[in-house]
């Protein structure tokens, strides 16, 4: 089997983009720097807008503002056990934003989600939902426990999309439990440069890793059939890990495994982010980490591999980008 190679103008990428790492902050960083955010290489946006309120001050305001019976068919105790559910294509309540919710309260429910977004990359996620399900209005919400005087989550799901807002209530999960974002840009099955995807940068950025490893670690991280698609049950956790251990990584070989997780986290408000990040580094190494991709699941025979994953006992980034992406993500400290 042949694997690309790396171009001169890739190996510059590669420079420029551990330089825009060590400068950026959290949530801001690895492919922004290529893919025409407006992020300047101090990580600080080139024009910043108005202060909001933050999302969570919004889910009490939107709570403050439902009726009864509103209530009534949204709103649950904190610990009902709706909330720790993911799925890739799911409605968490059968009652879609803009059937359900007064003008005012779908203002809110869109200034929440683009909340917890990193800014430069919100306008990205608005365009996959519409051309996913028609746009935000599509999707559905709940809320479980008080908002503003204890704990409390908001979430929010729909076709690839599950978020979630929580305010730290949920101690040592980052997100505030698992979540699950996707796109299919161009139909149900894409081409093998996945044209148009607003996340296939994040297996760009994958495959990088890839072809900076010798022979025998490209053994170790290559497998056949990835996990299967279980709805919650794809994102458990466990201690039975495959793939190659990113402490037996060259110093190099890891700074590109930071990019990619850079790349991952860079949808994501800064907040989110940096507790994500804090998870997923035990002890402040990825050595923890394994690294694998899957051969059996190669769109176009490119060896390009469109699934992957990061794994460690508390965490999984399950990438998996055939026929199109779909992405799900647990993180526990």
């Amino acid at each position: 089997m042949s694997y690309p190679s790396k171009k001169m103008s890739d190996i510059l990428t590669i420079r420029e983009r551990r330089t825009f790492m060590k400068r950026a902050v959290i949530g801001s960083v690895g492919l922004a720097a290529t893919n025409g955010l407006p992020f300047n290489l101090s990580g600080e946006p080139q024009s910043i807008g108005k202060i909001r309120p933050t999302s969570e001050t919004l889910v009490s305001t939107l709570y403050r503002s439902l009726s009864q019976e509103q209530k009534k068919v949204m709103a649950f105790p904190f610990d009902h056990p709706l909330r720790s559910q993911v799925d890739n294509n799911w409605q968490i309540t059968p009652f879609k934003i803009k059937e359900f919710y007064t003008l005012d309260q779908q203002s809110m429910i869109k200034e929440i989600f683009q909340g917890i977004h990193n800014p430069a990359y919100v306008d990205k996620v608005m365009t996959h939902m519409k051309e996913d399900d028609g746009g935000l209005g599509n999707y559905t919400i709940a809320i479980f426990g008080l908002p503003g005087t204890g704990k409390f989550e908001f979430v929010l799901t729909g076709r690839h999309c599950t978020m979630r807002c929580d305010g730290d209530s949920v101690d040592g999960v980052a997100f505030g439990g698992p979540i699950f974002y996707g796109h299919a840009a161009k139909g149900f099955t894409e081409a093998p440069d996945h044209p148009g995807n607003i996340y296939w940068y994040q297996a760009k950025s994958a495959n990088q890793v890839f072809q900076a490893l010798d022979g025998k670690q490209r053994k170790v991280a290559l497998r056949g059939d990835p996990r299967r698609e279980e709805k919650t049950q794809t994102v458990n956790l466990s201690k039975d890990i495959e793939g190659i251990a990113i402490s037996e990584m060259s110093r190099d070989q890891k700074e590109l495994v930071e990019v990619v997780l850079a790349d991952l986290l860079l949808p994501f408000r800064k907040s989110d982010a940096a507790e994500a990040l804090r998870y997923i580094k035990k002890e402040g190494t990825l050595d923890g980490l394994r690294m694998s991709f899957y051969k059996n699941t190669d769109l176009g025979g490119d060896s390009i591999w469109d699934v992957w994953q990061l794994q460690s006992p508390n965490m999984i980034w399950f990438f998996r980008g055939s026929p199109h992406v779909h992405v799900w993500v647990n993180i526990k400290a």
